[in-house]
Protein backbone atom coordinates (compact mmCIF):
# COMPACT_ATOMS: atom_id res chain seq x y z
CA UNK A 1 0.00 0.00 0.00
CA UNK A 2 1.49 3.56 -0.99
CA UNK A 3 1.06 6.35 1.37
CA UNK A 4 0.03 9.56 0.09
CA UNK A 5 1.47 13.07 1.28
CA UNK A 6 -0.75 15.05 3.55
CA UNK A 7 0.22 18.38 1.73
CA UNK A 8 3.17 19.32 -0.63
CA UNK A 9 6.52 20.57 0.40
CA UNK A 10 8.84 21.89 -1.75
CA UNK A 11 12.74 20.77 -1.61
CA UNK A 12 14.43 22.70 1.13
CA UNK A 13 17.65 23.95 -0.46
CA UNK A 14 21.10 24.61 1.35
CA UNK A 15 21.74 28.15 1.94
CA UNK A 16 24.07 30.21 -0.67
CA UNK A 17 27.27 30.76 1.84
CA UNK A 18 29.15 32.75 -1.17
CA UNK A 19 26.62 35.58 -0.57
CA UNK A 20 26.32 35.92 2.78
CA UNK A 21 25.50 39.27 4.47
CA UNK A 22 28.64 40.40 6.49
CA UNK A 23 26.57 43.02 8.57
CA UNK A 24 24.56 40.19 9.80
CA UNK A 25 21.21 42.15 8.28
CA UNK A 26 19.18 39.62 6.69
CA UNK A 27 19.76 37.22 9.95
CA UNK A 28 18.29 39.94 11.94
CA UNK A 29 15.40 40.21 9.37
CA UNK A 30 14.85 36.28 9.25
CA UNK A 31 14.79 36.38 13.20
CA UNK A 32 12.54 39.36 12.98
CA UNK A 33 10.01 37.97 10.74
CA UNK A 34 9.61 34.70 12.85
CA UNK A 35 9.55 36.98 15.89
CA UNK A 36 6.65 38.78 14.32
CA UNK A 37 4.67 35.67 13.43
CA UNK A 38 5.39 33.59 16.78
CA UNK A 39 4.23 36.28 19.24
CA UNK A 40 2.26 33.96 21.12
CA UNK A 41 -1.82 34.94 19.97
CA UNK A 42 -3.00 34.04 17.08
CA UNK A 43 -4.16 37.90 16.63
CA UNK A 44 -0.97 39.60 16.94
CA UNK A 45 0.89 37.05 14.88
CA UNK A 46 -1.82 38.16 11.37
CA UNK A 47 -1.43 42.01 12.41
CA UNK A 48 2.37 42.04 13.36
CA UNK A 49 3.44 39.26 10.96
CA UNK A 50 1.23 40.85 8.11
CA UNK A 51 3.18 44.06 8.44
CA UNK A 52 6.89 42.72 8.96
CA UNK A 53 5.97 40.41 5.64
CA UNK A 54 4.98 43.71 3.84
CA UNK A 55 7.49 46.32 4.88
CA UNK A 56 10.68 43.85 5.95
CA UNK A 57 12.51 44.69 2.67
CA UNK A 58 12.25 48.17 2.94
CA UNK A 59 12.95 48.64 6.66
CA UNK A 60 15.98 50.63 7.50
CA UNK A 61 18.46 49.50 10.57
CA UNK A 62 16.59 51.87 12.67
CA UNK A 63 13.23 50.55 11.67
CA UNK A 64 14.53 47.41 13.03
CA UNK A 65 15.72 49.14 16.14
CA UNK A 66 12.12 50.14 16.61
CA UNK A 67 10.56 47.10 15.32
CA UNK A 68 12.31 45.09 17.96
CA UNK A 69 11.16 47.61 20.71
CA UNK A 70 7.75 47.20 19.44
CA UNK A 71 7.78 43.42 19.62
CA UNK A 72 9.02 43.88 23.48
CA UNK A 73 5.67 45.10 23.99
CA UNK A 74 2.85 42.36 26.08
CA UNK A 75 0.58 40.95 23.48
CA UNK A 76 -2.30 41.85 25.31
CA UNK A 77 -1.43 46.09 25.14
CA UNK A 78 -0.21 45.35 21.54
CA UNK A 79 -3.28 44.08 20.62
CA UNK A 80 -5.34 46.54 22.18
CA UNK A 81 -3.45 49.56 20.75
CA UNK A 82 -3.32 48.51 17.24
CA UNK A 83 -6.58 47.86 17.21
CA UNK A 84 -7.61 50.85 18.56
CA UNK A 85 -9.52 49.56 21.40
CA UNK A 86 -7.48 51.61 23.47
CA UNK A 87 -5.56 54.43 23.34
CA UNK A 88 -2.18 54.43 23.05
CA UNK A 89 -0.66 56.29 25.89
CA UNK A 90 1.78 59.22 24.48
CA UNK A 91 4.79 57.94 26.43
CA UNK A 92 4.27 54.81 24.20
CA UNK A 93 3.53 56.04 21.28
CA UNK A 94 6.51 55.86 18.70
CA UNK A 95 6.68 56.19 15.19
CA UNK A 96 6.55 52.57 14.78
CA UNK A 97 3.83 51.69 16.72
CA UNK A 98 1.49 54.38 14.91
CA UNK A 99 2.80 52.89 11.21
CA UNK A 100 2.21 49.23 12.14
CA UNK A 101 -1.49 50.29 13.59
CA UNK A 102 -1.93 52.96 10.80
CA UNK A 103 -1.23 49.88 8.24
CA UNK A 104 -3.97 47.75 9.76
CA UNK A 105 -6.38 50.65 9.30
CA UNK A 106 -5.71 50.92 5.85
Amino acid sequence: MRHRALYHSPEMTEPNYSQADPTGSDTRRRRLLFRATHRGTFENDLMIGGFVRAHLADLTEADLDALEAVMEIPDTLLADWLTRRAPIPPEDETPMLCRIRDYLSR
